[in-house]
Order: C-alpha cells, then structure tokens, then sequence
C-alpha cells in the first residue's frame, strides 16, 4: 500500500462557543477561543490517499486532481472566511479543528475515486492538530448557532 500526501494551507477566523452552555461556562470550556468576535488561525491541512499505484501512470492518485478537488470545494470556501457565519458546510457546528476534519472529510471522501482517502490531518497551530481517519462520528450541530450564524 502506497500513501500519498498533499498539503494545503488556508486562513480562517472563528469562534469555539455553545449556545446550550451559559456565558460562565463556555468562557471556562473555550477560554480565550470564545471572543465574542473570534480569532484566526493560519490552518494546514494534509490530506492522505492509500492505495496500489495504476500499472498505465504509476498513481495512486492524480495529484493535481487532489490539489484542483481540495481547491474547489474546500479553500475557496474556507479561505479568510469566519467560519462561524461564512461557511455554509459548518453551520450550527461548532468550529473546533476536530469538527472542521470531520466536515472536510465528508466532503472530499465521495469524490475520491481513484485510492481510498485515509486520513485527513488539520493543523490549527504549529502546536495543535487533529488527525482523522472517517471513522463514523456524530458531528453535533446546533440550531442557535445556525441562527447566529445568519445574523
């Protein structure tokens, strides 16, 4: 099995708050990440796909397809966007990068046909990161921020 990496790096603002949580409460959960105005962050993302190189190319994907695919229906919508309000895929969720992974992934796992998507790696920081590898997840959503997000 081969596995094939591309990196795409985007930036993005949000806000991490629950809208079932009380003031004092997401302000001691999401700390500082709860600005009421949300703060940015500079993402990486990394984006794997396993599988046997095709005999006619040597692939086991395209990469340029994997660049123009993460492009199109990923960067374009996230890029220097709040995703609390601007990006529709990620209404009513709370934007943590654990969540974002889960969302990207759902987008870009149907659409690759050639090797089988295996992880997706979100950066927030140099520090933070998330890792994931499609497992079934509930990715919770929230009707008020959903509302909050049409302001």
């Amino acid at each position: 099995m081969i596995y094939v990496t591309r990196r795409a790096h985007f930036s993005a603002a949000h806000r991490l708050y629950n809208p079932g949580f009380s003031d004092a409460r997401n302000e001691a959960v999401f700390d500082k990440c709860n600005n009421y105005y949300g703060h940015g962050h500079n993402y990486q993302m990394e984006v794997t796909v396993k599988g046997i190189p095709d005999p006619e190319t040597g692939y086991v994907i395209d990469l340029k397809f994997l660049a123009r695919l993460i492009e199109e229906e990923i960067l374009v919508k996230v890029d220097h966007k709040h995703l609390n309000f601007d990006v529709d895929f990620l209404s009513g969720v709370i934007p943590t990068a654990e969540n974002i992974a889960i969302a990207f992934w759902r987008i870009l796992e149907p659409k690759i046909s050639s090797g089988i998507l295996h992880s997706l790696k979100l950066y927030e920081s140099e520090n933070n990161f998330v890792e994931y590898f499609g497992e079934p997840v509930e990715l919770a959503r929230h009707d008020a921020l959903a509302g909050e997000a049409r302001r």
